[in-house]
């Protein structure tokens, strides 16, 4: 049997083989020595037993030759290394540090007011802008609204002015209100229609309030801004 020829596995199996060996040789010669000593016997019957010890040492030496060559091949197989013991189990790895130690050189003790106080801000703002918006739905909205007067000129002096009067105030608008009138002299007995009114802004446009006007083309001949003013 050479090194080629022996497999890893085979080695490990004859180390194992030399180890149980010289454990039976090392019992064997402890047990024939106990015996020798406990009994006694003869001349010819110790020097049978000498001999016999004789062959038993030879034969432990042989074995011993044996193994160390089978432990040298072995070693071969393994790199140049000795026969490697079993691995030692693994230390266990320390428990790691509770985080709050870790922690001690970053604690800041005034961390937890200041973030109190943030809070106590947020909610103080929360509450202020709800009771801004309750407030605001219990007031009316504001509305802008202006004062208008306006000049509405006829045709001529024969032009009735009470029904031209009478179809102004026809017009009828969301956001408008009709208020006092009079009739103010132009030229050669001619006279214009003043008329006030009262609009919201936002529903009502002097414009729009002015073709209206002018649509009555029997009556008007055009008409005029004389004063306007926000409310």
């Amino acid at each position: 049997m050479t090194g080629s020829s022996v497999t890893l596995s085979q080695a490990e199996k004859l180390y194992c083989f030399r180890n149980q060996t010289l454990d039976a040789v090392a019992r064997t010669a402890d047990a024939l020595c106990s015996k020798m000593e406990s009994m006694s016997v003869s001349g010819a019957q110790a020097g049978e037993v000498a001999t016999r010890l004789g062959s038993v040492e030879a034969e432990n030496k042989a074995l011993r030759s044996l193994l160390t060559c089978l432990e040298a091949r072995l070693t071969k197989l393994e790199g140049g290394k000795p026969a490697a013991a079993a691995p030692a189990p693994a230390p266990a790895k320390a428990a790691p540090a509770p985080a709050a130690a870790e922690d001690e050189d970053d604690f800041d003790m005034f961390g937890d007011e200041e973030e109190d106080e943030e809070a106590v801000k947020r909610n103080a703002q929360r509450v202020a802008e709800y009771h801004a918006k309750k407030a605001a739905k219990g007031k009316p909205a504001v509305v802008a609204k202006s004062s208008i007067l306006l000049d509405c000129k006829p045709w001529d002096d024969e032009t009735d002015m009470a029904a031209f009067e009478a179809q102004v105030r026809t017009i009828t608008m969301d956001g408008l209100i009709w208020g006092a009138s009079k009739l103010i002299p132009v030229a050669y007995g001619l006279k214009k229609l003043q008329i006030g009114c009262v609009i919201e802004d936002d529903k009502v446009s002097t414009e729009v309030l002015e073709e209206k006007i002018c649509e009555f083309e029997d009556y008007c001949q055009s008409v005029d801004i004389a004063a306007f003013n926000k409310i």
